[in-house]
């Protein structure tokens, strides 16, 4: 009996761990099938007390999702245009599937990180995106919303509109150990739920990505974040997205690129960490967009070479090369040939620990930094500052999606088209009492199935619709008695 007991506490325990890892994404108020998944990967035992990754396999499969996305024939927004940080994947000996520019159909995979369908995926799986559906491992598919991506750690949000859904929970990636078991998850090659298995092979990698520079100045105007986990997993194109697991379940980095000159598998993948992964969605989520804290120094490896030619004693941090002006650095009185060997704490013997540690912070943080110099070790407070130099958070620019033609708008559930018989369609919930939509008698309830007789599946892409039209708009859909209904809306400023 004493035995089941100590059992009963330590799953109990590891669950609490858990929630408390997850609640970055997670309400709250814990619904009783969060708190019975949450025990279940709790109770998992260690790997040398079985003979197999079934019950792995079986708790993770179900919250990797199979992403298809669609790009139309069109011009692509000033963002898209720019040379992404992670086009480098493209050139010898990296590789993931970029998706070419002009209309096609691409695919990859994503995680799922809350039960009421958020999903993280690479951002290349869906830059540049027209449409973007998800299908789940029970094969339901739905349409997903866009929600922010981040082109630095190439990593996106999306959303579905559905309840009680199987989660991912998410680990400590600085937990991670080289040497443990890891296994990849994903939908390489078009096959849907694949696991591979392998083990940890580094940490931290530095792939020598090139940001963005400003074209007259030559000042970085991006920091990608280069601390990827390697791993021997076998990951080939589809898996991008996917994830990546400790062998008790948890998820550990999301599958980025593969080390090959074919663009298959030969070798070696890269992750990105999770703790990385929570800052970045996290931002997603509050802000509409990542905020980077940055120190504003050029830095690099201590080596051998660079010490004896610096004079330094010790062959350990990493060196600051240069000290940009007006920076967070320069305020805190940084110098130029200073070594950082720790921030806040944390031990940095590298370019991208540094990164990765700064990476976490949000311009206003404040960090300690040791520094050596002159051989001597020296605390320096540091406040981070964006990209743009301010220390204030930045919000996106809110984009009121559901509110149209001063009326609102509101997405479909699966439940909802089915018992239609539709497969696609976006809800007036409200008619305003000013709207043009009032005045044609569109009324409240009615669903907009296209526009202009384009097929319209998400609030997105209701207003991509409406923006910025020049004349009439016809309406096709069902009225609220179940009654197909065309209206023609006239031309309006108000679009």
């Amino acid at each position: 009996m004493k035995k089941y007991l100590n059992l009963f506490f330590v799953a109990s325990l590891g669950g609490l761990v858990a929630i408390g890892v997850n609640k970055l994404f997670i309400k709250e108020n814990v619904s009783q099938i969060e708190e019975q998944r949450l025990a279940h990967f709790a109770s998992l035992k260690d790997i040398g007390q079985r003979a197999d990754f079934t019950e792995v396999a079986e708790l993770v499969t179900p919250t990797v999702v199979f992403i298809k996305t669609t790009i139309e024939n069109q011009q692509l927004n000033k963002e898209d245009q720019q040379m992404s940080p992670f086009d480098f994947f493209n050139g010898p000996g990296f590789n993931f599937p970029q998706m070419p520019r002009g209309p096609q159909m691409a695919q990859g995979s994503g995680v799922i990180i809350s039960q009421d369908g958020y999903i993280v995926t690479n951002n290349h799986v869906v830059e540049g995106a027209t449409k973007i559906k998800v299908v789940l491992n029970d094969k339901r598919e739905y349409d997903a919303e866009l929600l922010g991506r981040d082109k630095n750690t190439d990593l996106a949000l999306l959303r579905i509109d559905e309840k009680n859904l199987p989660f991912a929970i998410v680990g400590n990636s600085d937990d991670v150990k080289v040497g443990q078991w890891a296994l990849a998850f994903g939908n390489p090659l078009g096959l849907t739920s694949t696991v591979t298995l392998g083990i940890i092979s580094a940490k931290g990698r530095n792939l020598n990505l090139v940001g963005e520079r400003d074209p007259r100045t030559g000042a970085p105007t991006s920091y990608p974040i280069e601390s990827f986990i390697q791993t021997d997993a076998a990951v080939n194109p589809g898996n991008s997205g996917g994830a990546l697991v400790s062998a008790d379940g948890k998820l550990i980095g999301i599958n980025t690129a593969i080390e090959s000159q074919t663009g298959s598998y030969s070798g070696y993948s890269f992750a990105i960490p999770t703790n990385l992964m929570k800052k970045v969605i996290d931002d997603l989520m509050k802000y509409g967009k990542v905020q980077r804290g940055v120190l504003g120094v050029e830095i690099r490896d201590v080596n051998s070479e660079l010490a004896d030619k610096e004079g330094l004693k010790d062959v350990r941090g990493v060196f600051v090369a240069k000290i940009r002006e007006n920076s967070a650095a320069e305020d805190a009185g940084v110098k130029e040939k200073d070594v950082i060997v720790s921030i806040d704490g944390v031990k940095v013997n590298s370019s991208p620990e540094l990164q990765e540690q700064i990476g976490k912070r949000n311009p206003g943080d404040k960090v300690t930094l040791v520094v050596v110099r002159d051989g001597k070790e020296k605390n320096i407070d540091v406040v981070l500052k964006s990209l743009e130099g301010k220390t204030e958070i930045a919000r996106a620019e809110k984009i009121e999606s559901n509110k149209i033609l001063d009326s609102e708008f509101e997405s479909l559930t699966r439940d909802e088209r089915l018992k239609l018989h539709i497969t696609n369609g976006v809800r007036i919930k409200k008619v305003g009492e000013k709207s043009v939509l009032k005045e044609r008698g569109v009324p409240s309830g009615y669903i907009v199935i296209s526009v202009d007789k384009k097929p319209i599946s998400t609030l997105s892409e209701m207003k991509a619709s409406l923006e910025n039209k020049k004349g009439a708009i016809l309406l096709e859909g069902i009225n609220p008695n179940g009654a197909k209904g065309y209206y023609a809306i006239p031309p309006t400023d108000k679009n």
